[in-house]
């Protein structure tokens, strides 16, 4: 069965080193010191390695079934969830007036990881609940956060997003689910979601769904498009709960993965809800948290990929497979170890390189976001808006890839159920999809996000890592090494988007046919970016003489090699989106 062990070592490092959290003039980051952060992610880790890892392939065979209207959670389930309830991990990054410890968002990033590593699919049913309550702070009036959120933080109840319907998924303007209102200013919601993660389960007393629908009066398409509160249970005005609402599960889908996650088709047959926010702003509204939720999948894609990583190096090191060409470095043996030969190594050191490089990037978006909304910086909102698109496309199609590759470590192993690597696959596999297919996200960046505001943030973008360059110039060997990769790379970004410019109003296939490479390139130059973050980070604390000089020379090698390995790539995808979309479009649909 695999293990997992989480990487608190390196989690501090980005923190604290790189970011410099306890440093930082947002409002909160000063307890952030390294202590206080340490000892939360070792208490994470523990319950990550005692309560969810073992979960993580017993909830995959076992999966959730549907009884009676009853949706079951796996074994065990329910027990680990009222661990999160009793440790309050829920509440982490929530404000303390609903229950929570207001911690930044940061925490609940890293946090975030170490849970999904362990048990991805278990994780959702919080993960969904947290955003649920993110739209909830946001949009709703103070008697709705009274009502609903202190039970949301404390997991008492948990929370879904309903936005997908049989007929239409990225197209929300066709859905044909209907709200109408009634004497009391409530709405009776008919209509049918798919799809729907956690949409119903054994572990919480209500479940509070937040559900698109379209209300009289909106006009045609996204226009009419209200959001709405809509429980599973009816709660009393004193709070205790009260009849059955008129909301049913319809099945549970069977799926590839995440088979502990119970994906539900929902079923509202004029059930009570109620508005959150402005009538027929549903879409804006719907966006705090889907925004929130592109984030965490995209932190999904490497977090996975992670734990991937970790039982892919453990049985690299122990299986006995031919010898090292170099001479036998296990003479004793039949054979050496796996880990002796270049390709093994390849294939390790590009897993090893992204995850890292990933985390990074993430928890830097994390900070961006509480620099937003805690500082109300606006330059940190809108740059993290340009990223969120390449947080959630880029990390989940490489974590996605990272992940096959550990698989591909075990050689035939590895695609038998008996070592659990299929099912890290099996699980990834998802966050390339939900929240926003990545083709949606690639069209998302190049369609809106590289030209909202003028293009302030993108440019903005290019000049901090301009910065980053001309501040470390005089560092030879972080110039070399990190400094003219990262700047290349950089340099083939700007011809992308000065492509993009020129030929996107006259041509705008070109453009979108060469949006999913720009994601990718974007994707790249952020983590080299992060390296050369990184990297300065490690070479102060050999400079500083530290304890721990092995880790930050390997956090330099492992560098290297992306700098080196990964980041020439984005000439490639440069070269492609100059190639415009004639080659894409050459064929009519009958020819395919």
């Amino acid at each position: 069965m695999p293990t997992y062990t989480a990487p608190t070592r390196d989690i501090l490092f980005v923190l604290n080193d790189v970011l410099g959290v306890a440093q930082s003039d947002v409002p909160g980051y000063a307890e952030l010191e390294p202590d206080f952060t340490a000892a939360i992610l070792d208490e994470a880790g523990k319950i990550a390695r005692e309560v969810l890892a073992p979960l993580n392939a017993a909830g995959d065979r076992e999966g959730c079934r549907l009884e009676n209207g009853v949706v079951h959670t796996p074994s065990g389930f329910k027990d680990a969830f009222e661990a999160m309830k009793a440790g309050g991990w829920n509440g982490l990054d929530l404000p303390e007036e609903y229950g929570g410890q207001n911690l930044p968002y940061v925490m609940g990033t890293a946090v975030g990881e170490i849970f999904v590593s362990a048990n991805m699919a278990f994780n959702m049913y919080q993960g969904l609940t947290h955003g649920a309550i993110s739209a909830i702070l946001a949009h709703g009036t103070e008697a709705q956060k009274q009502t609903w959120l202190p039970k949301m933080v404390s997991l008492d109840w948990t929370g879904t997003m309903n936005l997908t319907e049989p007929h239409c998924g990225t197209d929300l303007g066709l859905l044909r689910t209907k709200a109408e209102p009634q004497a009391d200013g409530s709405y009776k919601i008919t209509g049918q979601k798919i799809f729907i993660s956690a949409g119903d389960h054994d572990m919480a007393g209500n479940v509070i769904h937040l559900v698109l629908a379209k209300a009289p009066g909106g006009g045609e398409g996204t226009r009419g498009i209200s959001l709405f509160i809509v429980p599973k249970i009816m709660v009393k005005a004193d709070g205790s709960l009260g009849a059955r609402n008129a909301v049913s599960v319809g099945k549970i889908e069977e799926k590839m993965g995440i088979h502990g996650n119970a994906t539900c088709v929902m079923n509202f047959d004029g059930a009570t809800g109620y508005l959150l926010g402005d009538l027929h702003k549903g879409m804006r509204n719907m966006f705090t948290m889907m925004n929130e939720a592109r984030i965490g999948v995209g932190l999904q894609g490497y977090a996975v990929a992670e734990a991937a990583y970790q039982n892919a190096v453990a049985y690299a090191k122990d299986r006995l497979q031919g010898r090292a060409v170099t001479g036998a470095e296990n003479p004793a043996g039949p054979a050496d170890p796996l880990i002796v030969h270049p390709d093994i190594r390849r294939n390790l050191m590009d897993q090893k390189s992204f995850v890292e490089g990933a985390r990074a990037f993430t928890l830097w978006g994390a900070s961006l976001i509480d620099r937003a909304h805690r500082s109300g910086d606006a330059a940190a909102e809108g740059l993290i808006s340009l990223l969120t698109p390449v947080i959630k496309g880029f990390l989940t199609d490489k974590g996605f890839e990272a992940t096959v590759n550990a698989q591909q470590i075990f050689g035939g192993h590895g695609y038998v159920e008996e070592q659990g690597m299929s099912q890290f696959a099996r699980d990834a596999r998802i966050t390339m999809i939900y929240e926003g297919a990545n083709g949606v996200q690639a069209l998302d960046l190049v369609g809106r996000k590289l030209a909202a505001d003028g293009g302030k943030h993108v440019m903005a973008f290019f000049e901090m890592v301009k910065a980053f360059v001309k501040e470390n110039d005089g560092d030879a060997a972080l110039k070399a090494e990190f400094l003219e990769p990262l700047k290349a790379a950089s340099k083939d970004l700007q011809a992308a988007g000065m492509y993009f410019m020129q030929n996107g109003a006259k041509t705008p296939n070109a453009a979108l046919a060469g949006s999913y490479d720009f994601m990718h390139l974007f994707g790249h130059v952020c983590l080299g970016l992060m390296w050369a973050r990184m990297a300065r980070a490690s070479r102060a604390a050999l400079d500083a003489g530290t304890s721990d000089a092995a880790f930050h020379e390997t956090k330099l090698a492992t560098g290297r090699y992306y700098m080196a390995r990964q980041l020439p790539i984005t000439a490639t995808h440069l070269a492609r989106i100059q190639s415009g979309a004639e080659t894409v479009m050459a064929l009519g649909p009958e020819a395919f």
